[in-house]
């Protein structure tokens, strides 16, 4: 991997920190970037680490990626796979709320424990939580960690065809502002077709 610009040791431990946070995102489910690179320096005795002495979020996706390569290249297509066709369903059902669908299942990065990761943008949160109530599935509210004005106004945790989802809530303008990756229903779809593993895509 090529040097960050930093002295040797510093980037040496740039490297572990980052290689550490994909770990534990690919074998314990950890799904926050923030939360992982922090607990990674904290393990590997750097303490409450803080800017550039932390990886950026696009060095750890490019371990996380390394390690998958290693470690679960042949489990990874099917369950990328799996994600995506159960987050077609569900965009479909949530349709009136604009979903979008983002995190590991869209950029591929996925771990064993990854959630589905849809963004809503409906008129007002609680009709999404009266259609859930209706159609109806169980549900849990998550804590919003993100900060205003990019933290959404609710987020819902619960399981679509066995497989966790998160579904985060955001105000009906933030669509137009949010800068995430993101994929609508559509565009879901087209990666689906396009995956080299057709198996029961259709």
């Amino acid at each position: 991997m090529a040097e960050y610009g930093f002295p040797p040791r510093g980037a040496q431990r740039r490297r572990e920190i980052a290689a550490l946070a994909a770990r534990m995102m690919a074998e314990d489910g950890i799904d926050d970037f923030g939360f992982a690179k922090r607990k990674a320096a904290r393990q590997l005795g750097t303490g409450e680490a803080t800017g550039e002495s932390l990886p950026t979020n696009a060095e750890i996706e490019t371990e996380l990626r390394r390690w998958q390569t290693l470690y679960q290249d042949k489990e990874l297509p099917e369950r990328l796979a799996s994600m995506r066709r159960a987050a077609v369903g569900l965009m479909r059902l949530l349709g009136e709320f604009r979903p979008y669908l983002t995190g590991g299942a869209l950029d591929g990065t996925a771990g064993r424990y990854a959630e589905i990761e849809i963004d809503l943008f409906p008129e007002s949160a609680k009709d999404v939580e009266i259609f859930i109530l209706n159609v109806p599935f169980p549900y849990e509210h998550r804590e919003v960690r993100k900060t205003p004005p990019d933290a959404p106004e609710a987020v819902l945790a619960l399981e679509w065809e066995d497989i966790p989802v998160r579904l985060s809530i955001y105000p009906a303008p933030a669509e137009r502002t949010r800068r995430q990756p993101r994929a609508r229903l559509a565009q879901v779809e087209a990666l689906i077709a396009a995956s080299p593993s057709r198996e029961g895509t259709a």
